[in-house]
């Protein structure tokens, strides 16, 4: 005879699914408010995240100097004035070389394009040299057509470059104040909660913190070798740019996975533009190399103790950071995904059932 359902238990299966479904609902609600109140928010929150990830990597050589009796302010001054030397002396190591190496790259552009067109010209295509100027023509007739379109894209990369100058000034200012009052940070924040909140908060904090810190100083210190090992392969291949490349390359470190592809791709084109096929295979060889040394080297040692994020888990994460926010989604997805994980690992422990360890009177009882 076949079992038949307890209508009991059905109604109660039923009654269990719709409370967490509507529970579910609130807390996506609860998320979609609070994004969209982060997104209102975003010219305050995105200054303030910069901050966060440049003090973490300017925290250890505060921490060294206040710990050798210098003031905190004193510190976080002479911190943040070396911050903006080494940044400058950067962004003058890339314009330099860009600015001497631009007429080597305009030619070897132009002089790729000619290559281009003959390869195009022979078998197996065999596009007749009257079409690939029809279409050039056709994409100048377009251009043309579309100053206006042009004219608004400049007035919005203007406005998006001094925006961007804006956000850098008050992050630096954020970066030297939270260099400078950050541990009383936590101790503040404890005395403004109320109950258990005074603990919860301030320990998630700390941990996300410590998490944070790990991430962008081990990313920093992995971008830096890559950039090193790149940057000396371009160098002595002779492949123009070799300063901005090792940049571009340090950077991505920051997006993992696609920021090395990305990086990786840019160095291949140039080195195929400047030096010519052989060159760039040798570039892509170096490339691999390099990536296989960071995977299975570099990232163990500095990375001792991890994320506890799995690598699908970290590509999933920067694809959609990626999707939902572009370049910065891509680089602020991994320490996201980070941070979820440590709040749910805390909330995990205080969920779970903790059994008294046994004492030493309890363990000799008998």
């Amino acid at each position: 005879m076949p079992d038949t359902l307890s209508s009991a238990r059905t109604r109660a299966a039923l009654r269990t699914t719709a409370r967490v479904s509507a529970e579910s609902l609130l807390v996506l609600a609860m998320l979609a408010v609070a994004l969209w109140l982060l997104g209102r928010m975003w010219s305050v929150v995105w200054p303030l995240i910069i901050g966060l990830l440049l003090t973490t990597l300017t925290w250890p050589l505060a921490r060294f100097l206040r710990r050798h009796k210098w003031p905190p302010a004193l510190a976080a001054s002479a911190v943040t004035v070396l911050f903006l030397l080494v940044i400058g002396g950067i962004v003058t190591l890339i314009a330099v070389p860009m600015a001497s190496q631009t007429d080597e790259l305009t030619d070897g552009v132009t002089e790729g394009i000619e290559k281009l067109r003959d390869w195009a010209a022979g078998p197996p295509l065999n596009i007749d040299d009257s079409e690939i100027t029809h279409a050039v023509d056709s994409a100048m007739a377009r251009v043309q057509d579309s100053v206006g379109t042009i004219t608004t894209t400049v007035a919005t990369g203007v406005s998006t470059v001094v925006n961007g100058l804006i956000t850098a000034v008050l992050a630096v200012f954020l970066m030297f104040f939270f260099l400078k009052d950050g541990p009383r940070f936590l101790p503040w924040l404890g005395r403004q909660l109320p109950g258990r909140l005074a603990t919860d908060v301030p320990t998630v904090a700390a941990r996300s913190w410590e998490t944070l810190g790990s991430f962008v100083r081990s990313q920093a210190l992995v971008g830096l070798l890559d950039a090193v090992f790149i940057g000396l392969g371009l160098w002595f291949l002779g492949v123009p740019l070799v300063l901005p490349l090792a940049v571009l390359t340090f950077v991505s470190a920051f997006v993992p996975i696609v920021g090395a592809l990305f990086a990786g791709f840019v160095a291949v084109l140039i080195a195929l533009v400047s030096n010519g096929l052989t060159d760039a295979l040798i570039t892509l060889a170096i490339i691999v190399l390099v990536q296989q040394l960071e995977g299975n080297v570099f990232q163990p040692i500095i990375q001792s103790r991890g994320l506890g994020l799995h690598a699908a888990v970290v590509l999933l994460a920067v694809t959609l950071g990626g999707s939902l926010a572009g370049i910065v989604g891509s680089l602020l997805a991994v320490p996201v995904a980070a941070l979820i994980a440590v709040i749910w690992n805390y909330v995990r422990e205080q969920l779970g059932d903790q059994e008294p360890e046994p004492g030493p009177d309890s363990a000799g009882a008998g």
